[in-house]
């Protein structure tokens, strides 16, 4: 079998507004990026065509990211010599002991700066180093000097994105809150965390982050007025940026 004449690198991440910034992150390198929004997608297509580096996220609809990693343990012809990333908001203590001896090349945290997404992936397909980013074309904006390498346009082609996927979060968090789900509603305010970061709005990331530690422990119906109330003001915010 021939190698691609670029390296292949595979996302494996269910949120749109993430994978957005990835595609855009790496648009200057000479690689073909694939896109996952699913573990079991993911498998169909590493059955098909090898790729030189996977950057799964670990928190998903179905199948985590863990059982992908396992998969690939189990399965080594799927992975074949690719190297696999962890990117995820998600690296406590804990998650970082447990990826511990699980054939890990690299864990990344979400979120990230471009810089360190570009310097991963080059480093991870041996492509060479590109050149030093541009200095921010507003120095006062902290997002696009911490997570986007002073790349004013790249923030807001991600911000744009991001606005759109909102109207879909807004009747996702709504719909979980009617309906009682709280899995669907800590995906979500797990998602809505890093996104929020990204964009340099740290307090409702914060919102984000305190409604999924609640939608996690939630147990019984009398748990949900505390998890409503905060989806209200996680809510309030991310219309607030519409």
């Amino acid at each position: 079998m021939n190698s691609p004449a670029r390296p292949r690198v595979l996302l494996v991440e269910d949120d749109a507004s993430l994978q957005r910034f990835v595609a855009l992150a790496l648009d200057e390198l000479d690689i073909e990026l694939l896109l996952c929004s699913s573990v079991d997608a993911a498998l169909a297509l590493l059955a098909q065509q090898h790729v030189q580096l996977i950057l799964t996220d670990l928190m998903m609809p179905s199948r985590s990211g863990f059982e992908l990693i396992e998969e690939l343990s189990a399965r080594p012809a799927l992975r074949g010599e690719a190297r696999l990333v962890v990117f995820s908001a998600g690296l406590t203590p804990p998650v970082r002991q447990r990826l511990e001896g699980m054939q890990v090349w690299r864990l990344l945290s979400k979120p990230c700066s471009v810089a360190e997404l570009e310097a991963c992936v080059s480093t991870g397909v041996g492509l060479a180093s590109g050149t030093a980013p541009e200095p921010p074309a507003d120095p006062g904006s902290t997002a696009i000097a911490q997570h986007f390498g002073g790349n004013a346009a790249l923030y807001q082609a991600f911000r744009a994105a991001c606005l759109q996927q909102f109207a879909a979060d807004l009747a996702a968090g709504d719909l979980a809150c009617n309906q009682a789900d709280a899995p669907a509603l800590r995906r979500l305010a797990h998602s809505l965390k890093s996104v929020l970061l990204t964009l340099g709005h740290a307090e409702a990331s914060v919102q984000a982050s305190r409604l999924e530690d609640l939608a996690e422990h939630l147990r019984q119906a009398s748990d949900w007025p505390a998890a409503q109330a905060e989806w209200q003001g996680l809510r309030a915010s991310v219309a607030e940026l519409r």
